[in-house]
């Protein structure tokens, strides 16, 4: 037996949803939420797979929405309306093991939670053909508080302010920044300097979404 969470904010969707796995043997569902704050607060066991909306309502980062999920120990499949090409390619990195698009039948979503509760991965063959292509630098993980110093550094504001915007003492977003600027440079992505944070927020488009 299987067990799932959907993280989505269609309530029609959700509905539809539940009814139709009480009718698969082989997967449970634990729970429908909104967010994955609502997921993580949840009482109870964890959901082996959950499947996560990529673009939620409350304006959640999908890549960090991936990592916190991977980070409890739960298997994620990816679930879109469209195929976003540069977003599929960025949660797949973060740690989803499958990215569907919602034109997909019903026991074809099925298959693929099986898929992803053993650890294999499945997704849609537009996310296969782009990520063949995407040439862009790796970029490293960064934990939420790091990518909410660092964005907040990066566009002008002073460290003491950076820190303030992120909920922490100056002392401990220097040390958020020094990690990040180690982290881009394990990956021979040269960064010292104020001018090199705000390059690599540019490249990575790490300001692009609302921090979670």
């Amino acid at each position: 037996m299987i067990t799932v969470s959907f993280v989505d904010d269609d309530q029609m969707l959700l509905d539809g949803l539940a009814a139709w796995l009480s009718s698969v043997p082989d997967l449970r569902l634990l729970g429908t939420m909104r967010t994955v704050d609502e997921l993580l607060a949840a009482p109870g066991a964890r959901p082996q797979v959950v499947v996560l909306d990529l673009l939620l309502a409350d304006r959640s980062d999908p890549v960090e929405n991936v990592r916190r999920l991977v980070t409890a120990d739960v298997q994620v499949l990816v679930a879109s309306v469209v195929p976003h090409v540069e977003h599929g390619v960025d949660v797949v990195r973060a740690g989803a093991l499958g990215y569907l698009t919602k034109d997909h039948a019903l026991d074809v979503l099925a298959d693929a939670i099986r898929q992803v509760a053993a650890g294999e991965t499945v997704y849609s063959t537009e996310l296969a053909y782009s990520w063949s292509r995407d040439t862009r630098p790796e970029r490293p993980r960064l934990a939420a508080q790091e990518r909410a110093v660092l964005v907040a550094y990066a566009s002008g504001m002073t460290l003491t302010a950076a820190a303030r915007r992120a909920g922490v003492q100056p002392a401990t977003a220097k040390k958020y920044l020094a990690k990040v600027k180690e982290k881009y440079r394990e990956l021979g992505r040269a960064t010292y300097t104020k001018l090199d944070l705000a390059n690599r927020v540019r490249e990575d488009g790490l300001a692009r979404y609302p921090l979670s």
